[in-house]
């Protein structure tokens, strides 16, 4: 099977020639497109999700050998979520090569968090079935690099750690108000502010919405722990 252009850019991007051409096709094929000729890439996901889990726990473990699990934890959830996937999806633009049904095209599919974190992990599963698992993990580790490079000593969930924050001094849950959005559709930039009852607010931009809110939770900590 001869990939198209657009699936050979994209594998260049990716770094990694398939053998099997159609592995690449089934990760990257929706489930609003599959039929009983077209399997989805579901199944790749889920393996996955398993591969990157393992390839991230080896990478948290090896960053600092002494760290208790209770520190680890968070670290390796950073790494693995949703959102961290769809960032590094928009890094190698994934989305423009998904294959997706009518619906989600007209919905913005190719922009959406969850459409492009399982997409990038079923072709994680597709690199591990097409070449072997150390093919997967220096994949995984290359294009993670830099994520696992500048992870925060406590990665904690900024969201979480703010509502803890406010919940203890009795106040309203933190707002998050979408301020400004800019860039192209396949990789918009979003500026968030978070804002407190007690009139306290910091603003952060990111490439999605989770992660901008993420950012502005921890910007508003830093500065509402220092006062």
């Amino acid at each position: 099977m001869k990939l198209s252009k657009d699936l050979s850019a994209f594998c260049a991007r990716l770094g990694h020639e398939f053998g099997d051409p159609a592995l690449l096709i089934r990760a990257l094929t929706h489930s609003s497109l599959s039929s009983e000729t077209r399997p989805d890439n579901q199944r790749l996901e889920f393996l996955g999700d398993r591969v990157l889990g393992l390839v991230m726990a080896e990478a948290v473990l090896a960053q600092d050998p002494h760290a208790p699990e209770g520190t680890l934890a968070p670290r390796f959830n950073a790494l693995v979520r949703k959102e961290t996937c769809a960032d590094v999806a928009r890094a190698i633009d994934l989305g423009a090569v998904l294959k997706l049904g009518k619906s989600e095209m007209m919905t913005g599919g190719r922009r959406k968090n969850a459409l492009l974190g399982d997409a990038m992990e079923a072709v994680i599963a597709a690199v591990y079935e097409d070449a072997g698992f150390d093919a997967a993990r220096k994949l995984v580790l290359r294009l993670w690099a830099d994520r696992i490079a500048t992870l925060d000593t406590d990665a904690r969930d900024a969201k979480t750690a703010l509502q803890e924050w406010v919940q203890a001094r009795g106040q309203m849950p933190p707002d998050y108000v979408e301020i400004a959005r800019s860039g192209p559709d396949h990789a918009p930039v979003f500026v968030i502010e978070v804002r407190l009852a007690s009139g306290e607010s910091a603003r952060a931009e990111a490439r999605a919405k989770r992660a901008a809110e993420q950012a502005a939770a921890r910007a508003l900590l830093e500065r509402i722990d220092g006062t």
